[in-house]
């Protein structure tokens, strides 16, 4: 069982009580749990396919050839137009589709020409389509897990290196401290986008969109830590002169057994309120770079690429910017929200009382 401190318990009671900030966390939660399975609300194969007598899932397992339902192609199954013959035949087949039957690569028309189409019910493009008649909806579900699952690994990320960094030089000090301070000085005067831009016009094509993705991450790590350390450092620098700490020395405790049992519960506390701002940052971050075109690869669906799309479109098709400004808007408040409520309930001064 997992116990927590009464002073844990009250910070967490304090921010239930933070209403906005709680139901912002809880809708939060809920979209990564529904991100983690997409495939079964946003996708273009089939949830499910009776066909003879037999079930077949096509969600998560190898496509299956048109040959396989009767039909006489080879390639993957329009699983749409499977459902519209398999009502007409009006058998005992039949085909249950997601909510939207469109995948965030696929190109989808209603006439000859792929152009942007505005929201359609008939046609379950209910947001629309974009500049290559791909559905709206689905690039911004993908684009939106995209970028919460981004901005989660890039938080811990930094964190990791920013608390490592930072907490062996607030704890060791001395030439350890100011090596490391200098160095921090001259990694940060470098030009973080020019980076971006020499990075990625080296990049070889043929690398895989998962292996640049993981690129992508990478150089913004490497820009983002250094904040995150000298708030570290800061933290461990006023714990390490406490009398706790001077009496743990005192009964032989160890430089690892301090730094474990005594300074990172009392620093970590501090440095959670960050957790949501470093999601915004990185959100932000990617989404900029989408835009710019130096984010994420072609033709992964991305929020900052939607932007793109919109605003060079913005008097024909309208509908690509507001909704993935909407989602955007949406996206940030959220995270901000849960942000300004975990800084007041986690705010050490807030039942403190100086005299």
């Amino acid at each position: 069982m997992l116990s927590l401190n009464p002073q844990t318990k009250k910070k967490l009671k304090r921010f239930r009580a933070i209403k906005r900030g709680y139901y912002s966390f809880v809708i939060l939660c809920g979209l990564l749990i529904v991100g983690l399975f997409g495939e079964l609300l946003v996708n273009n194969r089939a949830l499910l396919v009776r066909y003879q007598g037999e079930l077949y899932f096509p969600t998560y397992t190898e496509f299956h050839p048109g040959t396989d339902f009767g039909l006489n192609y080879s390639y993957e199954t329009n699983y749409r137009e499977l459902q519209a013959r398999f009502e007409q035949e009006g058998g005992s087949d039949w085909v249950l589709m997601p909510l939207v039957p469109y995948g965030p690569y696929e190109n989808h028309t209603t006439g000859q020409v792929f152009r942007p189409e505005p929201p359609s019910f008939e046609h379950a493009h209910y947001l629309g389509t974009d500049t290559t008649s791909r559905d709206i909806l689905a690039r911004l579900f993908y684009g939106t897990r995209i970028a919460l699952f981004f901005s989660i690994a890039f938080m811990v990320a930094v964190y990791c290196i920013g608390i490592v960094i930072g907490c062996a030089m607030g704890y060791f000090g001395g030439i350890f401290d100011l090596l490391f301070q200098r160095l921090i000085e001259i990694w940060s005067n470098i030009p973080f986008l020019y980076m971006v831009i020499i990075v990625f016009s080296v990049i070889p094509s043929t690398f895989s969109i998962p292996t640049r993705i993981a690129i992508l991450l990478t150089v913004l790590v490497l820009f983002s830590w250094t904040g995150m350390t000298y708030y570290m450092r800061t933290e461990t620098y006023k714990e390490k002169a406490r009398d706790y700490i001077a009496s743990a020395r005192v009964v032989g405790a160890s430089n690892s057994r301090i730094i474990f049992h005594h300074v990172l519960p009392n620093v970590l506390s501090t440095l959670v309120t960050f957790m949501p701002f470093t999601m915004v940052s990185a959100i932000t971050s990617i989404t900029a770079l989408d835009f710019l075109g130096f984010g994420l690869p072609p033709p992964t669906p991305s929020l900052g690429e939607l932007l793109k799309q919109g605003t060079a479109t913005l008097r024909t098709a309208p509908w690509i910017v507001t909704a993935a400004f909407g989602t955007l808007v949406i996206l940030l408040t959220l995270v901000t929200f849960i942000g300004e409520a975990i800084r007041e309930s986690f705010d050490p001064r807030k039942f403190t009382v100086y005299r």
